[in-house]
């Protein structure tokens, strides 16, 4: 139970740190939308900023971001523009809901597909280690008399398929030998697995005839798998075959990929910004972790507007991806009113081919639908969710398994004590 009296108290004693923190961040975000806004004054085109950043491969001091094709067409217009951000207005407004699911029958006759993945971990209190991998997928073709499609792919994981991969000798030996790393990412593989499954009968429809425009694939998180630069071998490695299998699965089947980020904290521009300052003759920008990419707009744009589409240029995992290095574009699109723009990741083929503005409307409408966030993923994510009742059935029907095959299955005191009290 929480002491609401204490807690209050507690509050108040860190207010002055608060307002510090507060103080502290305003000025360096100012800073950092100054020197966008003064970008294209600095940088009047894409060969010069180019040339001005590191090269491919400099590591720790990576461009963060690189200008694609679409940031010499934004210089064009950026001195007449509403603001001097890097912005491509929508060009829409609409007085009401009503008139925004209008806009969004756009999306009539595109196939889209969505997939999202839940785990259950392995079980301590149990003498059995086990552990559940379900990855809800979603198809909808946006055409009449062709029905929509909800299904699961479920995978149970033995024993034998959870043990910790790194542990050796210098392990804690009293530490749980089971991994919920393992089931993480058989989650992710799982899911791009089904992903590019999905994409290949998208394409093999398309080369039958199939009357239907070209698909759009949602995958819920980042096509950029940062996250993994810190984990040991080779959970580090298969994480990085996975995201690039999905990205050469898009490209060698032109099937479009958008990698949605709803809440980034990449920093990506920031980075680049940072570079850029470096080369001034009196610095102003200060390395900071306050400030992420999507905060660079809030406030700066209106709903449907979007940045124009850079090149992802970390140092850092992406130096694993061989011929993919630099395959990664990113935008960032505002989907909701009050919120900072959703960060959108995306194979670099879609704008060469120049089929990413269209693409972009699917996502629009897609927002539109789901109240601010893809419906197509908002579906996945519902059809794939196990709730804790899910839980209870699950391990109900494993024990009644096990024992049939004459293997006890039990719980520890210390969890059947738990269960009563909550």
């Amino acid at each position: 139970m929480l002491h609401k009296g204490k807690l209050q108290a507690a509050l108040n004693l860190k207010r002055g740190q608060f307002s510090l923190y507060d103080g502290s961040f305003s000025e360096q975000l100012k800073a950092y939308q100054q020197a966008l806004e003064t970008l294209y004054q600095r940088y009047p085109t894409s060969a010069k900023l180019e040339y001005v950043l590191p090269p491919a491969g400099s590591g720790t001091h990576s461009a963060g971001a690189r200008p694609s094709t679409e940031f010499d067409r934004w210089l064009v217009n950026a001195s007449q523009s509403r603001y001097h951000s890097p912005v491509f207005p929508f060009g829409r407004e609409f007085a009401n809901h009503e008139q925004a699911r209008e806009w969004a029958e756009c999306i009539e006759g595109v196939t889209t597909v969505a997939v999202d993945g839940s785990q259950l971990q392995p079980w301590r209190d149990a003498s059995i280690p086990v552990a559940l991998v379900q990855v809800g997928f979603f198809i909808n073709p946006h055409m009449h008399g062709r029905p929509y499609t909800k299904d699961v792919r479920i995978e149970v994981l033995a024993p034998d398929e959870i043990m910790e991969e790194s542990r050796n000798e210098s392990s804690d030996p009293d530490s749980y030998p089971y991994s919920e790393m393992q089931v993480t990412l058989r989650r992710y593989m799982l899911e791009v697995e089904t992903l590019c499954s999905q994409m290949e009968q998208c394409a093999s429809a398309r080369r039958a005839g199939d009357p239907v425009h070209s698909p759009v694939v949602f995958f819920d998180g980042s096509l950029v798998v940062s996250f993994a630069l810190t984990m040991p071998s080779p959970y580090r490695e298969r994480y990085i075959n996975s995201a690039v299998s999905l990205l050469k699965t898009s490209e060698q089947l032109r099937v479009p990929l958008i990698g949605y980020i709803d809440t980034s904290y990449a920093r990506d521009i920031i980075t680049m910004l940072r570079r850029l300052d470096a080369l001034e003759p009196q610095p102003v920008l200060r390395e900071t972790k306050k400030i992420h990419d999507a905060l660079l707009w809030q406030g700066r744009l209106q709903w449907g507007d979007r940045t124009p589409a850079m090149i992802c240029a970390r140092g850092d995992i992406l130096e694993s991806y061989g011929p993919y290095r630099e395959s990664v574009a990113f935008c960032y699109l505002q989907t909701t009113a009050r919120r900072p723009p959703t960060r959108l990741e995306f194979p670099r083929w879609m704008l060469d081919d120049g089929i990413l503005e269209p693409v972009l409307d699917v996502v629009r409408a897609e927002s539109i639908a789901g109240n601010g966030y893809p419906y197509a993923i908002e579906t996945a994510d519902a059809v794939s969710v196990i709730t804790m009742q899910d839980r209870d059935e699950f391990y109900a029907q494993f024990q009644a398994f096990v024992e049939k095959q004459g293997v006890k299955f039990t719980f520890s005191n210390k969890s059947i004590s738990k269960s009563r009290r909550r």
